[in-house]
């Protein structure tokens, strides 16, 4: 069974799961790189806990499909990060999605508290691409929305929920990019 969870993460905690997913396409020494260049590669970012349980299930056009929804999400979380309309196509796969896997919350005593799973009637694909849109609606409809940022160290292409007044880039390497970056053109600038 492939499993991905949605929650709603505390300040300085991990990203949405729209954001995570989003940001399975990154950049390297300005040379963007998909994350997820394999059907194995999809199966261990969806159940990190227990890699290769879904191998079997997951296949090339899994993978097309949920490329296909990450480019979706990607051009509304920038369209928004942008202050643009959202793109009519993109919402529309998103809806797609998550109108495929109709989910519902399942409550189990956890230690000495109690935990929610979500269970499906679907199959794991649609329901997993359902899971990543549904966080998508609710990253996008909610008070995160606001705090939405597209990280502006040089050549990044990740996006970041802004959880603290002074934060500017996704991560502490863009953040050290961007200040020896403007180190080394300070310096450029009184020598010439």
């Amino acid at each position: 069974m492939v499993s991905v969870t949605a929650s709603k993460a505390p300040a300085g905690s991990a990203p949405p799961l729209a954001v995570a997913f989003a940001n399975t396409l990154v950049a390297t020494r300005g040379k963007v790189r998909d994350t997820l260049a394999a059907p194995e590669d999809l199966t261990a970012w969806l159940a990190p806990d227990a890699p290769g349980a879904a191998a079997a299930a997951l296949g090339d056009a899994d993978l097309a499909a949920f490329r296909t929804l990450r480019d979706a999400i990607r051009a509304v979380l920038r369209a928004l990060v942008d202050g643009e309309p959202a793109p009519a196509a993109e919402v529309e796969q998103i809806n797609e999605a998550s109108a495929a896997a109709p989910r519902w919350p399942v409550l189990t005593a956890d230690g000495a508290g109690y935990a929610v799973t979500r269970h499906t009637d679907r199959a794991p694909v649609p329901a997993a691409l359902g899971a990543l849109a549904h966080d998508t609606a609710a990253l996008l409809t909610g008070p995160l929305a606001a705090d939405l940022r597209a990280c502006h160290g040089p050549g990044c292409v990740q996006f970041f929920v802004k959880d603290h007044p002074r934060r500017e880039w996704c991560g502490p390497g863009c953040g050290n990019r961007a200040r020896a970056a403007r180190h080394y053109h300070r310096q450029r600038g009184h020598s010439a």
